[in-house]
């Protein structure tokens, strides 16, 4: 009988995490298709802080929510597929079928897709406890301050005139918080926010530079 019991349990456990996942993979694509919605009609208002930021930021609740690597890569990608579905559909409904809806170009597209399966993984990789999650967290956190600085810095790839200055303290202490809430130990948000820096400075001198 305890045999017994203890298969029952083993098979109730994996019962609950194939329904986890199911749940994980069903609400990032219901979150897709809702952050592409609310982005078309948004996108009427000239809310430059939603564009890509509201994208970037479902992709690392779903990366980091997700129970494997490989779920992951699937989930973030899926949620960003709904979203440009959603956003082409929210267009199209306006009259104007268009698919460049987020990101601004057929390039700008691509290069969010990237950016959107790039951060889920390492939104992932911050469930670790260790080194690498530290990495991972300054990572993003980087990542995002230097986009900030990108487009509100004139002359910048993506400078916006409009970004400045609202949008860009906003989008800033929102990732620089996202340092400590991706974090567990004082230490860990030390490393994360030095990778951080690190990795921001990188990027305005590289903006510099060009």
């Amino acid at each position: 009988m305890e045999k017994i019991a203890i298969e029952y349990a083993d098979f109730a456990e994996y019962d609950r995490r194939q329904r986890g996942i199911q749940r994980h993979v069903l609400a990032a694509f219901i979150g897709g298709l809702a952050v592409g919605a609310v982005g078309v009609f948004a996108s009427g208002f000239d809310l430059g802080i939603y564009d890509p930021y509201a994208y970037l930021a479902l992709s690392i609740v779903v990366g980091a929510t997700a129970t494997g690597f490989g779920w992951a890569l699937l989930t973030t990608f899926l949620a960003s597929a709904s979203s440009l579905v959603a956003a082409m559909g929210g267009s199209a409904l306006g009259g104007d079928l268009r698919f460049d809806a987020i990101g601004g170009t057929a390039n700008g597209v691509n290069l969010l897709v990237v950016q959107f399966v790039v951060l889920g993984l390492l939104a992932y990789l911050t469930r670790r406890r260790d080194t690498w999650g530290d990495l991972a967290a300054g990572l993003i956190s980087g990542l995002l301050i230097g986009d900030v600085v990108d487009r509100a810095t004139p002359g910048g790839i993506d400078w916006e005139i409009s970004f400045w200055p609202v949008p860009a303290v906003v989008v800033g202490a929102v990732a620089v918080a996202g340092v400590i809430a991706l974090r567990r130990t004082m230490a860990g948000r030390a490393r994360a926010a030095a990778v951080a820096c690190v990795v921001s400075g990188m990027i305005a001198v590289a903006l510099l530079a060009l």
